[in-house]
C-alpha cells in the first residue's frame, strides 16, 4: 500500500505551513499569531516547501495502515537542510530523502517524530541552499 499526495502544494498550503513553523518556532512561552507575508515574499516560502519521501520496513507496526511508500511534503526550518513534515510520513522509516524544487534528490536522516503534535523533522544530509 502506498500514500502519496499527488496535488501540489498551493501558495495557500505553504502559507499555512511556515506560519506553523513560526509559530511553533517562537521563544518559549510566547504564543503570537504570524503575520501573513507579503505579496512579494509568497514566492520566497513556496521555495522553502520541499517534497518529502520516505520508505518503510515491510514489519514496521505502521506499514499495514499507512503503506511502505510514503510521499507529501515539507517545509525548510533551518538553513543546515531541517524539514518540517506530517510525522506519519517519516514514521519508521529505514530510509527518507528530500525533494528539492529544482528536482534534486537529498537523503535525509529522521531527526524526530512528536506524538503530541502529529509534526516529525528530518535533516537533509547536507545543505539544500534554500532559504528557510
Amino acid at each position: 500500500m502506498t500514500i502519496m499526495c499527488t496535488r501540489l502544494p498551493t501558495a495557500r498550503h505553504a502559507l499555512a505551513v511556515a506560519g506553523l513553523a513560526t509559530l511553533l518556532l517562537s521563544p518559549a512561552g510566547m504564543v503570537r499569531a504570524a503575520e501573513p507575508p507579503a505579496a512579494d515574499s509568497i514566492a520566497e516560502v513556496l521555495r522553502a516547501v520541499v517534497g518529502v519521501r520516505a520508505e518503510i520496513r515491510a514489519d514496521a507496526r505502521t506499514a499495514g495502515s499507512l503503506g511502505t511508500e510514503r510521499e507529501g511534503s515539507g517545509v525548510v526550518i533551518g538553513a543546515d537542510g531541517l524539514v518540517l513534515t506530517i510525522g506519519y510520513l517519516i514514521l519508521e522509516a529505514k530510509a527518507a530523502e528530500v525533494l528539492t524544487p529544482d528536482g534534486e534528490v537529498v537523503p535525509a536522516t529522521v531527526v524526530g517524530y512528536d506524538h503530541d503534535t502529529g509534526f516529525g523533522l528530518l535533516r537533509a544530509d547536507r545543505p539544500l541552499g534554500i532559504r528557510p
